[in-house]
């Protein structure tokens, strides 16, 4: 029988089997981690730098405290994936972000040891606060312990957090682990702020070698350091640069090597026993273990892994909807002085590191701060510049009321370009873009439109930097481009205007932006059975094409709207509204898309096709309640 070359990790099945394991145990066991986690990702695809810097901090923290008794909150999951190898899901991790496999963030109903969901950054601390004020109010007995990424100290959420522990004096532990990245390096005074914390030489020489020197001194070693603290605390005020951590509340432990597992679990233990809040930084490396993920912790960052959906020639040969847009912004700028580009901390994910590069002094990333950017984006709006907020759709949702109380009720001209727009695949429900059609056109003055393909991205770009009202909404999925024109050749665009790409008899098909390429695959399939769609691109979804739609109203006798979007309150409930209110009744009118569910990970054209979007399942629906009899189509609902 073959040995297994894992000898730690093959005795360690849940945290109780790290009880009883020695320092040099546990070092091998990291080893053993980092050597079983690296060829899964590399084949699966997911997290890659961010996980490999704290193995060592995640053993010593499920070493020291009573997990799940003990409270263990992680901030967004995406660094949590040692976690789940250790707590109970070793041979699941083999399928992690694949369809029907574990997902790639924490999720509670995966496992206990999984006590908070999040896909989006900075709400650990308020949701340990949740844990461990009711843990009080219950008097209960446990510890709660968050980590946080110094990252995430660029939402503003974690700093209402912070507040409020700090104020309420709630024992709980933050961690904050610092890598001195988010995903590409960090951005602003926080980041500045801790940089000069860890760097100072002075304090921490002083510290290090009066921390020895009480080992040796008479009078009892801790009533000499409860002394010596007392002078840190003055050398912290006259040294560290705002003392941020102390004035919100909190006692602050480090900076230490979150790397060292030796010195982890000696001043964890020492932690449990003191009372909160309390903070502990830790500094560890992006990358650990993996010399090119150290050297290039962005690039890094995530992995694509091997297994890859089949792409046709024309996805091989297009860029994507990102590469369009900033080779677009920048042939704009070129031209406007007035256009700059905004963006939190998705500078890679959103194509803009090109941008950024031409036009240094025009591009804002301002860190993991979505509700600032939006606001940010109106001020700049406000004093004549022409802001284009290139943020992910996901995201976007964290910034409602900015966009609401600071940019459409004042019609300030701000361009929102939604990349990730529908289902993104892997990642999952918590980055799934398909609530904004539904969220955004609730508001007045918001125009809102999604693109067919690269051609019709530059054009609708044009357009809505060009537009002076109010603010301009482009959508686009996380994928090829479909088509693209060698040369830019602006055009504007009618607002409100819709193009009708196929006559038809039997019923129409109004397609939005990624639908229609899919849509039109699906007509082509139906005119083959005896079918004849039409296809109309529903390029804007608010102001819809009245005049056109009640053209094709008179000339159709079904309608199918398809959008990748929820239903509730999208495209298609905006299309029965105004047929509804203008009494039209004569035809079947039906619905295509997101379900009233939460969708799973997955490959994103197979999330398409479960949810009835792909071209075979569109085709089918058409087919299946579209029955064709005495060249009539009779259509039950299909909603």
């Amino acid at each position: 029988m073959k040995k297994s070359k894992f000898s730690v990790l093959d005795r360690v099945e849940t945290p109780k089997d790290l009880k009883g394991l020695s320092t040099k145990e546990l070092e091998q066991l990291a080893g053993d981690l980092r050597e079983y986690m690296v060829p899964i990702v590399k084949e699966t695809g997911g997290h890659f730098a961010p996980n490999l810097g704290v193995v060592e901090l995640t053993l010593a923290l499920h070493s020291v405290y009573d997990t799940p008794r003990d409270i263990l909150v992680w901030d967004i999951g995406h660094q949590a994936y040692f976690h789940k190898i250790i707590t109970g899901r070793k041979e699941a991790f083999q399928r992690i972000r694949q369809f029907g496999g574990i997902s790639g963030f924490l999720k509670r109903e995966e496992s206990p040891y999984d006590t908070f969901g999040a896909g989006h950054a900075s709400t650990a601390i308020a949701a340990a606060m949740g844990f461990a004020v009711a843990r009080d109010l219950k008097e209960e007995n446990y510890k709660v312990v968050t980590v946080i990424g110094d990252g995430a100290l660029t939402g503003g959420l974690a700093y209402e957090g912070l507040n409020n522990a700090g104020a309420q004096k709630t024992d709980i532990l933050v961690i904050l682990n610092d890598n001195r990245m988010a995903i590409s390096p960090n951005v602003g005074a926080i980041s500045q702020y801790l940089t000069g914390l860890t760097t100072n030489p002075i304090y921490n020489r002083f510290k290090k070698e009066i921390w020895k020197l009480t080992e040796k001194m008479p009078g009892g070693k801790e009533t000499v350091r409860a002394w010596v603290h007392r002078a840190e605390e003055s050398l912290k005020g006259f040294l560290v640069p705002g003392m941020l951590f102390e004035e919100l509340g909190f006692r602050y432990f480090g900076p230490i090597d979150g790397n060292d597992l030796k010195e982890l679990v000696s001043i964890l233990k020492r932690l449990k026993r003191l009372r909160g809040p309390n903070l502990l930084h830790v500094l560890t490396v992006k990358g650990k273990g993996v010399k090119d993920a150290e050297k290039d912790p962005v690039k890094f960052y995530a992995l694509k892994g091997a297994v890859k959906p089949k792409a046709t020639l024309k996805q091989k040969t297009v860029p994507s909807y990102s590469e369009v847009l900033v080779d677009a912004l920048i042939k704009m700028a070129e031209k406007n002085s007035r256009v700059c580009v905004i963006t939190a901390a998705m500078a890679e994910g959103t194509g803009l590191v090109k941008f950024e590069k031409k036009y240094p002094d025009r591009f804002f990333d301002v860190g993991i701060a979505e509700s600032y950017a939006v606001t940010f984006s109106g001020g700049l709006a406000a004093n004549g510049l022409r802001p284009v907020a290139a943020i992910y759709s996901t995201f976007l949702q964290r910034s409602f009321d900015q966009i609401l109380h600071d940019i459409a009720l004042q019609n300030l001209p701000v361009v929102f370009c939604l990349d990730r727009a529908g289902l993104v695949g892997p990642d999952g429900p918590t980055h799934h873009g398909v609530f904004d059609l539904s969220y955004l056109s609730c508001l007045p003055g918001m125009i809102l439109s999604a693109p067919k393909d690269g051609d019709e991205l530059r054009n609708l770009l044009h357009t809505a930097i060009s537009y002076e009202r109010g603010p301009f909404v482009i959508r686009y999925p996380k994928d090829s481009a479909i088509r693209l024109s060698t040369k830019i050749h602006f055009q504007p665009i009618k607002i409100g205007s819709w193009e009708e790409l196929e006559q038809g008899e039997d019923l129409v098909i109004l397609a939005v932006g990624s639908m229609v390429e899919i849509a039109r695959s699906a007509c082509q399939s139906l005119r083959e059975k005896g079918v004849y769609p039409g296809l109309v691109n529903c390029r804007f979804v608010k102001p819809l094409d009245e005049e056109q739609l009640l053209d094709l109203a008179n000339r159709y006798p079904s309608i199918l709207t398809i959008e990748e979007n929820v239903l509730q309150g999208g495209f298609g409930c905006a299309v029965a509204n105004f047929l509804k209110a203008r009494h039209i009744q004569r035809n079947s009118l039906h619905h295509l898309g997101i379900p009233d569910r939460f969708v799973d990970h997955g490959p994103r054209e197979l999330l398409l096709d479960l949810v009835g979007l792909s071209s075979n399942k569109i085709a089918n629906t058409v087919e299946e309640k579209l029955m064709v009899a005495d060249s009539k189509i009779l259509v039950p609902s299909i909603q």
